[in-house]
């Protein structure tokens, strides 16, 4: 079973990815690749002196891989809805239901409003400060959220604000994702 659903594989929804799955929720992405960051190049992205946005998106996905994601590249998702086991989401040929969604499909709003999600007056979906939508447990990310602030570094946020408040649902109490050293050399060997 999977726990959480995330629609969208761009920088927010692979972030998001990212940090439920390494903290031990199974995660399933569904990405038609149709992120901006194919037309960017990275400048502007702490960490990242001077990358091509395909580069970056590469990089990304075998992270993400790395740690078991559940990746549907290519699959696209026709619908979203409430369902007793949280949410159920629909491609062409299959469905899917786990108790968190996270959408991040860009200004690209049309699951949120079928959702039921509530939008703010520049109608873009209204979330709070953990990315929660007015739907419990529905997660709105990056340009679904943001009139103009469409970038690959606060997209990439609002996905880990979102799977942070999914993993302190989760834990019952506050949950900080922060490793060490040692934590890099327990998963990946100790460097050199």
């Amino acid at each position: 079973m999977t726990d959480v659903l995330i629609v969208g594989g761009g920088p927010a929804g692979l972030s998001a990815a990212l940090f439920v799955q390494k903290n031990g929720l199974e995660t399933t992405v569904f990405d038609t690749d149709g992120t901006w960051m194919h037309k960017a190049h990275l400048f502007n992205y702490l960490g990242v002196g001077s990358q091509d946005g395909s580069a970056f998106m590469e990089t990304a996905r075998t992270q993400v891989d790395s740690f078991g994601v559940n990746r549907k590249q290519g699959t696209e998702v026709t619908d979203v809805h409430q369902a007793d086991s949280g949410f159920e989401v629909a491609t062409e040929d299959e469905t899917y239901e786990a108790p968190y969604l996270v959408l991040a499909t860009g200004a690209n709003r049309d699951l949120a409003a079928s959702l039921g999600c509530e939008m703010t007056a520049e109608d873009v979906v209204d979330v709070d400060v953990t990315m929660e939508t007015s739907v419990d447990d529905a997660y709105a990310t990056g340009g679904m959220v943001r009139a103009e602030e469409w970038q690959a570094v606060i997209s990439a946020g609002d996905g880990a604000a979102a799977a942070l408040n999914i993993l302190t649902k989760e834990e019952g109490e506050h949950f900080h994702d922060f490793d060490t050293p040692a934590d890099a050399d327990a998963m990946f060997g100790p460097g050199e």
